[in-house]
């Protein structure tokens, strides 16, 4: 079992696990921040397996709470880690990907400018395969919103447009005996206390009132052209 699949292993020991201290605090150290783990699922319940994703795919899930996304992708290559810094410069490591091949990226789908998001309706963001329109090249989380853009190989770093740090990025564990994900923790500059307060609106009509609820056992994986009825394309 490799380094990060004994991480993941002791966290699912801990599932009570729930995260403290203020973002602020969290922010300044940049270290992971460990949430209660999330078996990656099948929408009809079965445990997701790692060779099954489509390389270079729009995956989403929602982690660590109900209503943040989280895109999940193979992007069909190894990929190394890498050192980010948050917007207040505080740096922190990266650990790349996860997989069998090394290839398994995760991060959250709440861009880092102005929090546009992957709803049921529709979603300016997402991961495009091939050069978009404005695009500086192939493989690039692209926000139709203001055109920022985040390079996945390099944990979402932001590559142009006004987004002032990465996307969050969400920590995976890969059991290579059973070929199961589990996401595990966050690393990078969390949005989520401004997203909760700009869409808390939306949410209580789109996710009820478990949107704030932490996820914990399992979080479902949606291709995002299911998911969402509306994936604008810039």
């Amino acid at each position: 079992m490799d380094r990060r699949s004994f991480i993941g292993t002791c966290t699912a020991g801990a599932a009570g696990l729930t995260a403290a201290g203020s973002l602020s605090s969290w922010a300044a150290d940049a270290k992971p921040r460990e949430y209660a783990p999330a078996l990656l699922i099948h929408e009809h319940g079965e445990a997701l397996k790692a060779s099954s994703l489509k390389p270079q795919f729009n995956y989403i899930f929602h982690y660590p709470f109900e209503a943040t996304p989280v895109f999940l992708l193979d992007l069909g290559r190894p990929v190394t880690p890498h050192i980010l810094t948050t917007e207040d410069r505080s740096p922190y490591s990266w650990p790349g990907g996860v997989g069998h091949h090394r290839s398994i990226v995760a991060f959250s789908a709440i861009c880092a400018h102005q929090l546009a998001y992957p709803s049921h309706d529709v979603s300016f963001i997402s991961f495009r395969k091939t050069r978009a329109h404005r695009g500086v090249q192939d493989g690039l989380i692209h926000c139709c919103a203001e055109h920022s853009q985040y390079d996945p190989a390099r944990g979402a770093e932001v590559l142009s447009g006004p987004a002032r740090q990465p996307l969050s990025a969400v920590l995976l564990a890969h059991d290579p005996h059973a070929d199961t994900l589990t996401a595990h923790a966050t690393v990078g500059g969390e949005l989520f206390d401004a997203f909760f307060h700009k869409y808390e609106m939306k949410l209580s009509l789109d996710v009820g009132p478990k949107a704030h609820t932490a996820v914990a056992g399992q979080a479902v994986v949606q291709e995002l052209d299911r998911f969402c009825k509306n994936p604008i394309q810039c």
